[in-house]
């Protein structure tokens, strides 16, 4: 099992709660990013360096990827291509991407983005707080405990 970090927009408190987990479970991670990164040293954390452009390090988590596996990204098209696969989705907030929800997420995002272009919707989700943190955090160590039993 390894898990692997969309770390393009992963924020520090994500990274945190992962890291701790990495090195006190002596589980591989592997930050996933187009730009370089600073992650705590430990023999269980590495990064990928990819190259610049859209979705370049989705395209790299979901080619390495594998079943049982466990995916850290807030995009929920990644998330589309992981979930068949076997492999567990989180998203930064704590979501689980399953089979029962990813259409539906993908629908919504994709109404989303529409609504967006158009104006008729302005502005984002709200900013990351310790809800969201809390929330990862408990989902996180849910699904490590889970696909290590399975191991």
């Amino acid at each position: 099992m390894k898990v692997w970090i969309d770390a393009d927009a992963c924020p520090g408190a994500v990274t945190e709660v992962v890291t701790r987990a990495a090195h006190k479970l002596h589980i591989e991670t592997v930050f996933v990013a187009n730009k370089p990164l600073r992650p705590p040293e430990s023999p269980y954390i590495f990064t990928v360096l990819v190259g610049a452009g859209m979705d370049v390090a989705d395209a790299y988590i979901a080619e390495q990827a594998q079943p049982g596996d466990l995916v850290v990204t807030n995009d929920i098209p990644l998330a589309s291509l992981l979930v068949p696969k076997g492999v567990v989705v989180i998203s930064p907030r704590g979501d689980l991407f399953s089979e029962d929800n990813i259409g539906e997420r993908l629908s919504s995002r994709d109404l989303m983005h529409s609504l967006r272009e158009t104006g008729t919707v302005t502005g984002g989700p709200q900013p990351f707080n310790e809800k969201h943190k809390r929330a990862f955090a408990n989902r996180f160590d849910a699904a490590l405990q889970k696909l290590r039993r399975q191991n």
